[in-house]
């Protein structure tokens, strides 16, 4: 840059510098904006308030139920309810539930604390759910023990009832139809075997006959 260049940026630094005050010139450099309608005021961001007090529960470990649940977590402080998603017909556990604490804060601790907590060689994941993403059907059943359904007993009681005449015959009838289409299929494989007899088909009753009642 020439001497003549110089020159010339010293004046019209000078020029622009006399257009504003001393006083004035720092405040206007310090509110200025790059947007139309002049300076603005930035709104103050409030953080915002943690009001969540139920927790997901993922990767449960079996044999960790309710109750073993329930007495891990209160060392963190009071529990207000407590479920384990489970089959609805077998009644085992689908390895995932829900926790709601009575303090939002504490309910914040534990997700702090236990997300990727390691139990019986299982990573807990455990989250906190906003309140506007609950369920309302969430807590329906929470307190109810689930009985299984003993199918033993049902198919015991189903083939030691009392049968009536025409039951007895349809009963009959199926087995002799499943009896002829075995013997057919060992013919048809070229064995020599006699098939016994089945004991009881020419029976025109069973002992016990049930009878309608009056």
């Amino acid at each position: 840059m020439g001497a003549k260049a110089r020159k010339a940026s010293k004046k019209a630094i000078k020029k622009a510098s006399s257009q504003f005050p001393n006083s004035d010139f720092k405040t206007a450099s310090a509110d200025f904006l790059p947007l139309e309608g002049g300076p603005r005021e930035i709104p103050e961001t409030k953080p915002l308030q943690k009001n969540a007090t139920v927790l997901y529960v993922g990767r449960i470990p079996h044999g960790f139920y309710e109750k073993e649940m329930e007495a891990y977590f209160q060392q963190f402080g009071a529990i207000k309810r407590l479920r384990i998603a489970r089959n609805k017909k077998t009644g085992r556990s689908k390895h995932f539930g829900f926790i709601e604490f009575e303090n939002p804060q504490v309910a914040e601790v534990v997700a702090d604390c236990m997300h990727n907590y390691l139990l019986f060689e299982h990573l807990l994941q455990v989250h906190l759910i906003p309140p506007e993403h609950v369920h309302p059907k969430l807590w329906r059943g929470f307190n109810y023990k689930f009985k299984p359904v003993d199918y033993v007993q049902i198919e015991r009681k189903q083939h030691n009832k009392v049968r009536t005449l025409e039951e007895h015959k349809k009963l009959v009838e199926k087995i002799i139809k499943r009896d002829t289409k075995r013997r057919k299929r060992i013919e048809a494989a070229g064995i020599d075997y006699e098939c016994p007899e089945i004991v009881g088909s020419g029976q025109s009753a069973p002992k016990k006959i049930k009878f309608d009642e009056d």
